[in-house]
């Protein structure tokens, strides 16, 4: 039983045996049969018996609600992550180098075509749909299990973290070969004609591994980021809507600050994820790197000597432009659809 349905039967209880004791002492006369006592309580207002249902969806509610939240996550903001791909890049063609988000579009779409900034979009979305799917699933999951052992049902910060963090590795298990395909797609003068023929070319002349190449550092820097982003996210809920209740623009607020947050910590990590992703070719061979660069040490090193310090920080202005209104897009509509799905299964229910 959830705690708002037991703080409402005490009063329903009350109001009853009111009622028994005011019949018993007012004095015989006309009114309601004594049936009437017994009859049903009237339903509960409109919002009321949906409030607490999102904590009690199933599992695949969490998966097709997290598999929609995905999609849309990764393909609104698309073209910003397009830019923030290109500002990461360590040695840019001199007509690949921008000084701003709003610039570097302009420039793009006026150079190289209105449908440029949407190169290697269908991989993504092909990757999001079951990355996102299990990992909310898996997320939701593990915190109840965890909030129910650490606080005995109440909201833990520690499970949140923990549940983000093993959520990440399934999602970035399917999510890296999306990505490897998706930023070498992204980048200025990518030589890859079509996804199916970057496949083929990396999977011929580079072998499986390096689709997974980066997933180390990936994981390096998506555990703390999810970490930290699940953390804010349920700490700015407590903070404004401790309720737990169906509310969209609590959702929204939650995700930007999470996104934000998580985004500026975890820069430096994903400026080594796209060197390792993309194998930048002028980037390696002006500190003599010949063949594929591979660990994270090595990418952490590359970095510093062809940027130093600031190098890490690179293209951190896109990253968090993208990561807030796309992790507050994930939420919202994670949220509704775990809303939705859990209210059409509640009403399913209560007509048959």
């Amino acid at each position: 039983q959830n705690s708002e349905g037991g703080g409402r039967a005490p009063s329903r209880a009350c109001t009853l045996s009111c009622g028994v004791g005011g019949s018993a002492a007012a004095p015989p006369g006309p009114g309601p049969p004594p049936a009437a006592a017994a009859a049903p309580p009237a339903p509960p207002m409109e919002g009321e018996e949906y409030e607490s249902l999102p904590s009690g969806a199933s599992l695949g509610t969490h998966m097709m609600a997290g598999a929609v939240a995905g999609i849309m996550e990764h393909t609104v903001m698309y073209p910003v992550d397009s830019v923030k791909t290109r500002m990461q890049s360590l040695q840019p063609d001199p007509k690949a180098q921008y000084r701003s988000v709003y610039e570097a579009l302009k420039k793009i779409v006026l150079t190289e075509g209105f449908w440029r900034p949407l190169r290697g979009i269908n991989v993504t979305m092909l990757g999001a749909g079951p990355a996102h799917a299990m990992y909310f699933a898996c997320y939701e999951k593990m915190k109840k299990s965890l909030s129910d052992t650490i606080q005995h049902g109440g909201n833990s910060h520690l499970a949140n973290g923990i549940a983000g963090s093993v959520a990440t590795l399934l999602h970035d298990a399917v999510m890296n070969p999306a990505e490897v395909v998706k930023q070498r797609m992204q980048m200025f003068n990518s030589p890859y004609k079509s996804v199916l023929a970057c496949v083929r070319t990396v999977q011929k002349t580079e072998g499986f591994g390096a689709f997974y190449r980066s997933y180390t550092t990936q994981l390096t820097m998506n555990v703390p980021f999810q970490a930290i982003h699940f953390i804010t996210y349920e700490f700015m809920q407590e903070q404004i809507n401790p309720h737990r209740e169906y509310n969209p623009r609590s959702h929204i607020v939650s995700g930007a600050v999470a996104g934000a947050v998580a985004a500026a910590a975890t820069t430096p990590l994903d400026v080594c994820k796209t060197l390792l992703n993309t194998q930048e070719n002028m980037a390696l061979s002006s500190v003599n790197i010949s063949g594929h660069l591979s660990g994270m040490m090595n990418a952490f090193k590359t970095v510093y000597q062809l940027g130093g310090i600031a190098g890490y920080f690179r293209g951190v202005q896109a990253r968090v432009i993208y990561q807030m209104p796309s992790t507050a897009i994930a939420w919202s509509v994670y949220e509704f659809f775990k809303y939705f799905l859990t209210k059409h299964k509640l009403e399913k229910r209560t007509s048959l």
